[in-house]
């Protein structure tokens, strides 16, 4: 005898979308009919497994007194219920699709509710759920209404007919694991939960179902034709345009159009028998014309990221306030485009692309990145059983979103290899919407999509494309290029990005790209400060790697969104500082210049000594202007480095940044920094065993220096080890050199100081060194020439590579140790870290920190806080004067202890603050998932001669 069991939990596994949802439609924030919101608190219960508890739950009069709470929106793991887990692209269960393990955390839900007063007593009503991970199934008041996948999607339900005035009872069942998760392979933490909004929305006799709002923009005319489709018939009226027409009627007016840098927006209204909608229109037409992606015909230059939505508490569950907060934070940092990496986000943050002006591209919630470690075998999106929820993940995010004038490219998704149902996808969307672009990075062929994208391409291989050498088939050559994902933003980086920016804007096909990403993915934790993978005990974990981002998790801004901001500027500003002039490009697509005011400053050794407004005319796109600097101030000592700082500010206050934010700035060097000149040379002499040389005092045994006047010094010795960054350390499946690996095989965190000679001669003391890692033969031939006048003491450091080194350093300097030192002044570059590839927004001044604040603090420890171009710094009653212009690190823990930690909270402070003065550091570069450090920023072997000039500050 045999026999088959079903469950009525059959459905989690279920390749189809769902069942009992309403068809999808436009998304709009608020109408004239009323809406209860059932965010809030929730009764909560946890299961094991799928079929763990019955349904009785659902019914009304359910005891759930014993049950806990949780907040909706929300994640159950993020709320004391199980824990996070972060993957890449490893799916964190066997791959059997659509199957999903038993062991399947389910969360049962409960929200009792009454209707609110006004409730009207006729019509219908839908309950909507914005996002809920992974799959869910519904109940009102004991009914079931049916089941859905998509996360990242809404679903909407029929419940007029079930409706009390009170003591109504919604249960929703959600499971953790579901054959959508297959779908949701996506580089984040597995949050489970209803983690966006839950809506009760009353639907009048007549009222808005679908609507779609076409509002395209003739550049050639100065005007957009108007016309709105909707499925109840009504009338739109925009009143500032003195429209008022049926729907379903084209009306052609004299507009604004609108674009990400001037986001026009008409307000308007689209009524029925039923309902009045507001509508925010703008108009603007996408096209892929001559090969490229013009918006109002002209071509546009995305400088833009990627975002995933994410709070270092709420997880995924994000409030206006913080939608708001990343979109200000981009415009200040002049970004102008934002991917929707790997999801359509809440809809709430695209009304703000819409309002502020940010260039969307929109991205389906589809990932199946784990098959690529079964070659892409029974991946769903080539096989036919799994394109109805393609087709549905496809519709339900264009459905909702198109309306929004701020989104001009749809996504297919992400790293899900190729297949029919992609192919599917794209047809069905280009016939939807034709009048925007459709992008995937994985149609390498670009058979389906209107853009040519690749993801951490190199820097030459850009410029080939650029160039039209890429080859390829006739279709892509024929099409723009973007970099969907670049500049990989993990830990201290990303390097190299103004290498890429000059190459956009040195061929025309390069259409920017999107930097890699947004924010850090760290969960606020009580003892590690933010948590990442692993950190919860997972067996299966990408580490780190969730920490990618221009922004920390509390969304401070990092170094590598400082220098993006500068790379990317709108403004050009070049000159000639000795002839004081200065060239003004508007760097803009659209907007001309009449926004901005321009300053000038002019500094001597640091200090402004005179500033002023500067006359830049209106320019428009593309234009530029010479203009004339003033007569610089007089320089009283005549013999200070100088330099002009030219500024470009708003000139009145916008909704994203007050009046005088900088938008752009560049330095223009006029005369050049006087070396230190130490007076005629001491002698050293023998004393108790101690050498003196001026105010300086070395052991007569080794010759390390252990003072200078009255400052206690721990000698100063060659220093070639920094803590490798996640950049320095590579990703695992690139076969590129991973330098942070290389370096530690090599021993260059443990290299030993083997001492060859001490000289004390007439007017030097000399101390001559083989620095060397064990079991290697490679070596660093180190001189240590010592010499003073009556108060300043000169180290002149010479270094000569022995053996065939076949990689670079990571730096090239000396270290010393401080018994105290708490404040900083120095005059070079700031205010923050700077290093080879990453030093575009160091500027020249004198800057003033706390040695605690030098620290910029990443996730993961690693390599950071240098100061670039260093002349002169005083610390802990010394001052240090280089020659050439040095880079300065100083922290209350080694580059080993450093190295050591796994959390800011490992690194406790010393007694000793340590100092790092290099002549070299190596760069940066991109390859925590990226290309590693172009060739001209790495740090060679080869022959160095460096001094430093150490005296006590008066």
């Amino acid at each position: 005898m045999s026999f088959r069991t079903t469950t009525a939990v059959d459905y989690v596994e279920d390749v189809a979308p769902g069942r009992g949802a309403l068809p999808p439609r436009a998304w709009y924030a608020s109408s004239d009919a009323i809406s209860h919101s059932l965010n809030g608190t929730w009764r909560f219960r946890l299961s094991p497994t799928a079929d763990a508890e019955d349904d009785s739950f659902a019914e009304p009069g359910h005891g759930a007194a014993g049950w806990a709470e949780v907040t909706v929106p929300g994640h159950w793991v993020l709320q004391g219920h199980g824990s996070p887990a972060y993957t890449n692209h490893l799916y964190p269960f066997p791959v059997d699709p659509p199957h999903v393990p038993t062991g399947n955390p389910t969360g049962d839900h409960l929200r009792h509710f009454d209707l609110p007063a006004g409730w009207p007593a006729g019509g219908e009503a839908v309950v909507r759920f914005d996002g809920v991970e992974s799959c869910a199934r519904v109940w009102l008041n004991g009914t079931e209404l049916g089941e859905f996948k998509g996360s990242r999607l809404p679903h909407e339900f029929a419940v007029g007919h079930l409706l009390k005035p009170a003591g109504n009872v919604l249960a929703v069942r959600v499971h953790q694991w579901s054959s959508g998760s297959y779908l949701e392979d996506q580089d984040q933490w597995w949050l489970p939960g209803i983690f966006r909004d839950v809506t009760l929305l009353h639907r009048p006799a007549d009222s808005v179902r679908d609507f779609f709002v076409h509002a395209s923009y003739d550049h050639v005319s100065g005007e957009g034709t108007l016309r709105v489709d909707s499925d109840v018939a009504g009338r739109v009226t925009v009143p500032e345009l003195d429209i008022d027409v049926a729907t379903g009627e084209p009306v052609t007016v004299a507009v604004e159009p609108w674009t990400a840098e001037t986001p026009r927006l008409y307000d308007g209204v689209l009524a029925t028998g039923g309902e009045r909608v507001p509508l925010r229109v703008g108009f603007r037409t996408v096209a892929l014309e001559d090969g490229l992606i013009k918006v109002n015909g002209t071509p546009v230059l995305f400088r833009g990221v990627n975002r995933h939505e994410w709070h270092p508490e709420r997880g995924r569950a994000l409030d206006p306030e913080t939608m708001r907060a990343d979109v200000l934070l981009m415009k200040r940092h002049n970004l102008n485009a934002v991917r929707t990496s790997h999801y359509p986000p809440h809809p709430a943050f695209l009304d703000l692309c819409d309002e502020y002006g940010l260039w969307v591209v929109d991205e389906c919630d589809l990932e199946t990145h784990g098959f690529v470690e079964q070659g892409w075998r029974d991946n769903p999106v080539d096989d036919d059983r799994w394109t109805p929820a393609l087709l549905d993940r496809a519709a339900r995010m264009v459905e909702r979103d198109k309306n929004h004038p701020s989104v001009i490219i749809w996504s297919l998704g992400n790293e899900a290899g190729t297949g029919r149902g992609l192919t599917a996808m794209a047809e069905w969307i280009h016939g939807r919407d034709g009048a925007r672009l459709v992008h995937y990075e994985g149609d390498i062929g670009c058979r389906d999509t209107d853009v040519y994208s690749r993801m951490y391409a190199f820097h030459d291989e850009v410029e080939r494309i650029g160039r039209g050498l890429d080859g390829g088939t006739r279709k892509r050559r024929e099409l723009p290029f973007i970099l969907c994902e670049y500049g990989h933003a993990m830990g201290n980086g990303p390097g190299g990005l103004a290498d890429y920016q000059r190459l956009f804007e040195a061929h025309d096909r390069l259409q920017g790209g999107f930097v890699w990403e947004w924010i850090d993915h760290g969960i606020k934790h009580p003892r590690l400060g933010f948590a990442y993978g692993g950190d919860f005990g997972e067996e299966l974990h990408d580490g780190n790697f969730v920490c990618d981002g221009l922004v920390f998790p509390d969304r401070r801004p990092s170094p590598g969104l400082i220098e993006y901001k500068k790379v990317v500027e709108p403004v050009r500003i070049e000159g000639d500082g000795p002839a004081g002039t200065v060239r003004v490009t508007n760097a803009h697509d659209f907007a001309d210049l009449s926004t901005l005011a321009f300053e000038w400053s002019y500094q001597v050794d640091g200090e402004t000594v005179g500033t002023g407004p500067l006359s830049v005319p209106p320019l428009m796109p593309g234009e530029s202007a010479d203009v004339k600097l003033p007569e610089p101030p007089e320089d009283r000592r005549g013999r200070g480095e100088t330099r002009w700082t030219v500024r470009a500010v708003l000139a009145r206050d916008t909704g994203w940044a007050e009046r005088g934010h900088e938008v752009a700035w560049a330095q223009l060097p006029v005369t050049e920094r006087v070396l230190p000149t130490p007076g005629a040379a001491l002698r050293p002499t023998v004393d108790a065993g101690l050498v003196r040389l001026g105010p300086a005092a070395f052991d007569a045994r080794t010759g390390a220096l252990r003072s200078i006047g009255g400052i206690d010094v721990t000698a100063p010795r060659l220093d070639v080890w920094r803590a490798p960054t996640d950049n320095d350390n590579g990703a695992p499946w690139q076969s590129d050199v991973r330098y942070g690996l290389l370096w530690r095989k090599l021993g260059l965190h443990r290299t030993q100081h083997r001492l060859d000679g001490v000289e004390a001669g007439d007017e030097a003391l000399t101390v001559r060194t083989r620095v060397a890692p064990a079991a290697s033969d490679l070596a660093l031939r180190t001189v240590y020439r010592w010499t003073a006048d009556g108060t300043r003491v000169r180290l002149t450091v010479s270094v000569t590579p022995e053996g065939d080194w076949k990689v670079p350093l990571p730096r090239l300097g000396i270290r010393f140790g401080l018994p105290s030192a708490d404040r900083v002044t120095w005059f070079g570059g700031g205010p923050g870290e700077a290093y080879p590839d990453t030093g575009s927004a160091s500027r020249v001044g004198r800057w003033h920190s706390r040695v605690d604040d030098l620290q910029t603090p990443y996730v993961r420890p690693q390599e950071n806080g240098a100061r670039a171009d260093v002349r002169w710094a005083e610390l802990g009653g010394l001052r240090v004067e280089g020659d050439p212009e040095f880079w300065f690190t100083a922290r209350r823990w080694t580059s080993e202890q450093l190295d050591a930690a796994d959390h800011l909270t490992d690194l406790i402070p010393g007694g000793t603050v340590w100092v790092n003065l290099d002549h070299g550091q190596m760069g940066i570069g991109s390859q925590s998932c990226g290309p590693g450090v172009l060739p001209r920023y790495r740090l060679r072997a080869r022959p160095a001669t460096f001094s430093f000039v150490f005296s006590e500050t008066g």
